[in-house]
């Protein structure tokens, strides 16, 4: 990687003193030239839902020069992780075709040179008095050109079906509302009460519970993150119903995946019952990002709506940003990619 550096040495002190920094630093002397849901920020990519799981996390990809960052999903009340391990290496250097997933990976000796992951958290959050103090104090880390978004998981009640998820998942957004995040999203990529095993699969429910988080955030804009739809009639029943309901649309979360530790199949990467299946990210899963954002754009085009897309799957690299840019995305968000390569926004920066 080639770095432009923030002290020109090729310039004198006085003329590093009146025109400096440079490279990567020197983009935070001028206006933020783009905007994304109403706010100004300095490039559209940032850093999506998962791996920054505190104020912490946050504040460090801020500093590093992501302008979009999402505080992980919070729930209405405490929830516990799944045990370790939670990350798991895939031995997969092309694209994860939803065959292979369904079929079963296998995982890799070790993270070097990891381009693919499956995960198991189970979408773990601390409890509210927690988390909103945590949150209210990462949205000011924020600076100039960027913004922190905060996550949205509902949790299924032991009773009450249907009406009492929804509700769960007004008081989180009523909770996270008061911690002044400038934009809120909507995990619809998770399990629910409905015929299928993903919320935004069950697009009747997706409006409701859409419509029911808007009307609480009220001005605030409201993204909501989808995984990959193969049934394109179903993408469209779910973009036609909610599309004038939110003002940006998350494209994907993982592709499910089984993972093994050895080809014969005989045993399971996460050991433990009911985690046969994972979340797999990161660059074998790119295309399925890129082929839901040119999804995306033609129906919002033919539709006549006006939502924001914000693609998400693989991006490792500028050249991959640059992708996602000329198929349709308005903001680019990584999270495998960031993880592995803390300087990525600066790469992109520079290249820019």
């Amino acid at each position: 990687m080639k770095y432009v550096p923030f002290y020109d040495p090729r310039k004198s002190y006085e003329e590093n003193f009146k025109y400096g920094p440079f490279g990567a630093f020197s983009i935070q002397k001028k206006e933020p030239q783009y905007e994304f849901l109403g706010q100004k920020v300095y490039l559209p990519f940032g850093i999506a839902n998962g791996p920054l799981i505190n104020g912490n996390f946050v504040k460090a990809a801020l500093d590093n020069g992501f302008d979009l960052v999402e505080y992980k999903d919070v729930r209405s009340k405490k929830f516990t992780c799944k045990p370790f391990p939670n990350v798991i290496p895939v031995a997969a250097k092309s694209d994860i075709s939803l065959r292979a997933a369904k079929k079963g990976l296998i995982q890799a000796k070790d993270f070097k040179n990891v381009v693919t992951i499956a995960d198991s958290f189970g979408i773990p959050s601390m409890d509210p008095d927690f988390w909103q103090k945590d949150i209210t104090a990462a949205v000011k880390y924020a600076k100039k050109g960027q913004v922190v978004i905060g996550g949205i998981q509902g949790t299924i009640q032991k009773s009450g079906g249907f009406d009492a998820y929804v509700q769960d998942f007004i008081i989180v957004a009523r909770l996270l509302k008061e911690t002044g995040v400038k934009i809120i999203e909507l995990n619809l990529s998770c399990p629910n009460e409905g015929v299928t095993n993903l919320l935004c699969f069950d697009y009747k429910r997706s409006v409701i519970v859409a419509e029911k988080v808007k009307n609480e955030i009220g001005n605030i804009p409201l993204l909501i993150k989808i995984a990959y739809f193969f049934d394109n009639t179903a993408l469209t029943k779910l973009v036609q119903g909610i599309g004038n309901i939110v003002q940006g649309i998350s494209a994907i979360n993982t592709i499910p995946s089984k993972v093994f530790k050895n080809k014969k199949h005989s045993l399971r990467a996460f050991p433990d019952k009911g985690r046969l299946w994972s979340g797999t990210s990161g660059h074998g899963i790119k295309w399925a990002g890129v082929e839901m954002v040119e999804k995306l754009k033609k129906l919002r085009e033919k539709n006549n709506l006006h939502f924001s897309i914000v693609g998400i799957g693989g991006v490792m690299t500028t050249e991959d940003y640059r992708e996602y840019k000329e198929v349709g995305a308005d903001a680019v968000m990584s999270a495998t990619g960031a993880i592995w390569n803390p300087f990525l926004a600066q790469e992109i920066k520079n290249a820019l």
